[in-house]
């Protein structure tokens, strides 16, 4: 209970923020909060048919989520929507669906069932951990999407860490990774080139990439400790303050609500973190705890990217604040996962008893 509190306290946040950054009454404030209410609305069907069906259900389905989810990846690369130089949208209907959000889900399923069925203590293991995961990153790289790419290797860090591998692999995959760091550089597009460069110094681009940041400071910074009040945020209402209701939604919340709204904030966040790891400790199944450290990795790296990059200490990815940010694919995907470790919960609570 106290996980779906502290998750649904953070998505009514999410609405109340969504709300103020589109301007408020009357303006696209409110067609974002709507459309955001709805989709909260549409993923508690698939929340309480999890919990209906259980954990081990859905992990028995693991391999053909996943098929699915490479699937839907392979689709949106030959046939997406193209927003903001990535190719990550499907259109179905009046919704669009970003595939590469549920594919958090299904990685976090099949891996935690691979490497709980094939431990990654030997390097046969280890590897063939890796050579699961691989598809769904490379596919999500090529969009390209590197935020998300980031998102899934972390993920995946997290996976081998909690199902036993030993520190010579994982500090090898750590050395390799680094080493592969120049390389890397030449292969990024230039606009991400340009971010990373205006995350050193924001005055490389100041009316262009760097202008975001900038701007996302001084937003920021103008919260002072109490806030300017609701609705009451010059940076997003004077629209000097891009994606207001997305990337830099901390900014908008930071500067209405002040040091002390930002407190209350992570507060909840700490409660969620906490609630999950309870739960992992106590679930009986380890594929459970590899699961449920999985996707707790996942919200906590995109909630430190988010809050990092609106604050100018950290790269801008595009990353979206789990819960808060305006985003259907982003809400029905986390509220999934919700689902799944309260299911691991309850069930938890029958052994007990």
């Amino acid at each position: 209970m106290l996980l779906f509190l502290s998750a649904f306290a953070l998505i009514a946040i999410g609405l109340v923020v969504i709300y103020s950054a589109g301007g408020g009454p009357g303006t696209r404030g409110s067609m974002f909060a709507a459309k955001q209410f709805v989709w909260t609305g549409i993923s508690m069907i698939p929340f309480f048919i999890i919990l209906g069906k259980g954990f081990s259900k859905l992990m028995e389905w693991s391999y053909m989520i996943y098929f699915i989810s490479l699937t839907l990846l392979v689709v949106v690369l030959v046939s997406g929507a193209s927003v903001k130089g990535a190719q990550s949208w499907l259109s179905i209907g009046p919704f669009h669906l970003q595939p590469s959000e549920i594919g958090k889900i299904s990685l976090a399923l099949v891996l935690s069932r691979h490497l709980c069925r094939y431990p990654p203590n030997t390097l046969s293991g280890f590897l063939g951990g890796l050579a699961v995961a691989a598809p769904a990153a490379f596919l999500v790289l090529l969009q390209p999407d590197l935020g998300s790419t980031l998102v899934y290797c972390f993920m995946v860090f997290i996976a081998l860490i909690t199902s036993g591998t030993p520190w010579r692999y994982t500090g090898t995959l750590i050395a390799c990774s680094l080493g592969m760091l120049p390389i890397a550089w030449n292969f990024l597009k230039g606009y991400q080139k340009l971010r990373l460069m205006v995350f050193l110094n924001p005055a490389v681009d100041p009316l262009g990439a760097g202008y975001n940041v900038i701007q996302s400071r001084i937003a920021v910074g103008s919260g002072g400790f109490l806030g300017k009040g609701f609705l009451q945020g010059l940076q997003s209402k004077l629209h000097f303050l891009p994606e207001p209701h997305t990337d830099f939604i901390f900014s908008v919340f930071a500067e209405e609500f002040g040091f002390l709204g930002t407190v209350f904030l992570l507060a909840i966040f700490g409660l969620l973190f906490c609630r999950m790891i309870s739960i992992a400790i106590k679930a009986k199944d380890q594929r459970a705890k590899v699961f449920i450290s999985m996707v707790a990795g996942w919200i906590w790296f995109q909630t430190v990217e988010s809050i990092g990059m609106s604050m100018g200490i950290l790269p801008v990815t595009g990353l979206p604040l789990p819960f808060v940010s305006y985003g259907g694919s982003s809400l029905l995907a986390i509220i999934i996962a919700i689902g799944l470790i309260s299911s691991v919960g309850l069930s938890s609570v029958k052994m007990y008893e």
